[in-house]
C-alpha cells in the first residue's frame, strides 16, 4: 500500500489518484468504479430540494405542527426573521431549500400559535389561537384560482405586485 495518498475532495478522485501517485495504473475496478460515482454525483442534487407545502395549505393543521415540522426538516430557520404586531412571525427558507405552493414559489413562511414558546408575540392584538401560511411570488388571481382548484380554504391575501400571501387560521 503507498504511503503517499494525499486528501482529495470527491471519492472517485481519490480512488484514481491513489493508484496514480503509488506509481501504477488505476485498477479495473477503479476504473469502473469512479466514473459511476461521478455520474451519481452530477444526478443528485444534494446541496438543494424542492418540498411542496400544498398538503398542509389546505388549512388542515396547527400553526405549531405547520412550523415544526419545516424546522425538524431543516427547511427553515428555527428563528423568526421578523414578527409582525398582531404576533405573525415570518420565517426564512434554509438557503438550499425549495419550497413551493400550489406551483408558486415560497419567499417566506409565517406562523403563530398562542401561548408557544416557538413563537414570538407582538405589541399588538394576535391575530388568532394559531395561523400559518406562506408568501409566494404571484398574482392575488393566480394564487386564489390554484387554491380553489386544489380545494383549499387558505385566505389569499395581497402583500404587493405578484407577492400573495396564503393563510390559514384558527379563532
Amino acid at each position: 500500500m503507498c504511503s503517499t495518498v494525499r486528501a482529495v475532495t470527491g471519492m472517485a478522485r481519490s480512488l484514481l489518484v491513489h493508484d496514480i501517485d503509488c506509481g501504477r495504473p488505476p485498477t479495473l475496478m477503479n476504473r469502473l468504479l469512479a466514473p459511476l460515482l461521478f455520474a451519481a454525483a452530477a444526478a443528485l442534487p444534494l446541496s438543494s430540494f424542492a418540498v411542496e407545502l400544498d398538503a398542509p395549505l389546505v388549512c388542515n393543521e396547527s400553526g405549531h405542527q405547520f412550523i415544526a415540522d419545516l424546522v425538524q426538516q431543516q427547511l427553515i430557520n428555527p428563528k423568526p426573521s421578523h414578527v409582525e404586531s398582531n404576533s405573525i412571525n415570518a420565517f426564512s427558507p434554509m438557503p438550499d431549500a425549495h419550497l413551493t405552493a400550489f406551483g408558486f414559489r415560497v419567499f417566506v413562511v409565517v406562523g403563530f400559535e398562542k401561548d408557544d414558546p416557538m413563537f414570538r408575540v407582538g405589541d399588538g392584538e394576535p391575530v388568532a389561537q394559531s395561523a400559518y401560511g406562506a408568501v409566494v411570488f404571484g398574482s392575488d388571481d393566480k394564487v386564489k384560482s390554484a387554491l380553489e382548484n386544489a380545494g383549499s380554504t387558505a385566505i389569499v391575501h395581497h402583500v404587493a405586485p405578484l407577492i400573495t400571501a396564503i393563510f390559514c387560521k384558527r379563532s
